[in-house]
């Protein structure tokens, strides 16, 4: 095997959007309003991106803000499958309509004030990062659009039972 050969070439595809790809409304949506075409750490950035939309909808009852959690999660199974089939790869890293519900469910206790949404920002993006059983056994064999939304509401339910755990217990503590 020659130098060349165990060289692994950039994913191309990863890296390039065809011109004018985010003028079209599922693949804008699904690139979290553009958020994830950034270059560098785009899950972060669309993650950054879904708070400012969480505070328009944050102040519904809870049950009607699990409704639009839901609606957002089966039509992003849509919307992420649809843009990773036009871009010809599974789960290209700037689909980040994932990271904006795995937010929104991580952001579910409502937390009142920047402390508690930068904990539940940190908690997601750690799950999401580091994919801890079962969330990189889900990202490896789940299909389709369902497998690019799965890992990232897992993840988002295990940050917002960290952050129950929390407040819970660490805050009770220290109260």
């Amino acid at each position: 095997m020659s130098r060349e050969d165990s060289v692994q070439e950039p994913d191309v595809p990863q890296a390039l959007l065809p011109p004018g790809f985010l003028k079209h409304p599922v693949h804008l949506l699904a690139f979290g309003f553009g958020s994830g075409a950034a270059s560098r750490a785009p899950g972060t950035w669309g993650s950054l991106a879904a708070i400012p939309l969480w505070y328009t909808f944050s102040w519904l009852p809870p049950v009607a803000y699990w409704v639009v959690v839901v609606i957002a999660l089966l039509v992003g199974i849509w919307l992420c499958g649809k843009t990773a089939d036009d871009l010809k790869v599974h789960d290209h890293g700037g689909i980040v309509w994932d990271e904006f519900v795995g937010m929104w469910i991580a952001l579910g206790l409502f937390p009142s004030n920047a402390i508690g949404v930068l904990t539940a920002f940190a908690l997601f993006r750690l799950f999401d990062i580091a994919k801890p059983w079962p969330i990189g056994w889900l990202d490896e064999r789940l299909p389709g659009g369902f497998g690019i939304m799965m890992d990232d509401v897992v993840a988002g339910i295990m940050a917002l039972v960290s952050l129950y755990a929390i407040d819970r217990w660490v805050v009770a503590i220290l109260m």
